[in-house]
């Protein structure tokens, strides 16, 4: 390939490639629920901006190409809310969804005192369940989201973060 994936913080400049990138990605997710109204697939460009000037947006590029990000916040019981994890489809499968969550984790714990980590995946989403079992998430329960999919939440305790991501 020539480059390195680097991580880092989201920019203002980031927001389209992110709002583009986040479209493509959750197309297979809403195939598979034949749910083409997915809260991924309709949010607003306005509304990633506020994620980007609010939250923990971590974006993943490829030269001067986003090619994954995440966002996180911290909720009122002061766990962090880890959500819209993608990585283009042509990247998957390399680590980056990993590389994603580690950076925002550790941002979350360092600089906004998360103590757990809560994300939500649909019930049916079994790479999505891989990938977050195999980082050290468990199941602690169900619910709907509120695009009426049955959601899988799992939850990890903070722990100690390597400074390189």
């Amino acid at each position: 390939m020539g480059m390195s994936v680097t991580i880092s913080e989201a920019t203002d400049q980031d927001v389209e490639q992110i709002f583009k990138l986040q479209y493509l990605c959750f197309q297979s997710e809403a195939a598979l629920y034949g749910n083409y109204r997915i809260d991924p697939l309709v949010q607003t460009l306005d509304s990633v901006r506020r994620e980007v000037a609010e939250d923990c947006v971590f974006v993943a590029r490829l030269g001067d190409e986003v090619i994954g990000s995440v966002r996180g916040a911290v909720t009122e019981d002061g766990a962090a809310s880890i959500a819209r994890l993608c990585v283009h489809p042509r990247l998957q499968g390399h680590g980056i969804g990993a590389r994603l969550l580690r950076a925002a984790e550790s941002a979350l714990a360092e600089q906004r005192g998360a103590k757990k980590f809560r994300l939500h995946t649909g019930h049916r989403s079994e790479g999505n369940l891989r990938l977050y079992r195999k980082v050290g998430y468990e199941t602690v329960g169900t619910s709907e989201g509120t695009d009426g999919v049955p959601m899988i939440v799992l939850e990890k305790q903070a722990g100690p973060y390597a400074t390189t991501a």
